[in-house]
């Protein structure tokens, strides 16, 4: 399985996780030239970027530790890109989750960041 076909079936993995409790998904792999954001999703009026990291093994440190500062302003970048080509005015949030292991099990969903 090449590195594209992972992150892809952890996105499909966090966008399952996401419909199974209640949220919308209003774009996966929503990119521009400047940015890109895995997921993004919508609950009670309120928009969340998420961030999917994928680990095989926490051998070396689980996916929300490599979600570092320069990360976070990156996303923030993009959710304000993403909001002013949508129009979106409403409340929204940076949110990760994280995939671990062969069987992609979604162990954790942080939703600020």
């Amino acid at each position: 399985m090449t590195n594209y076909s992972v992150g892809h079936h952890a996105e499909q993995v966090a966008s399952a996780y996401l419909l199974r409790e209640g949220y919308k998904i209003r774009d996966i792999n929503w990119r521009t030239k400047y940015c890109e954001i895995d997921i993004v999703a919508e609950k009670s009026k309120t928009i969340y970027f998420v961030e999917v990291k994928y680990r095989k093994s926490t051998l070396f440190g689980s996916g929300l530790e490599y979600i570092t500062k320069n990360k976070q302003k990156q996303m923030s970048f993009a959710a304000e890109l993403w909001c002013s080509k949508n129009e979106w005015v409403g409340d929204y949030q940076l949110s990760a989750i994280e995939i671990t292991g062969n069987n992609y099990q979604d162990t954790n969903f942080v939703i600020d960041i």
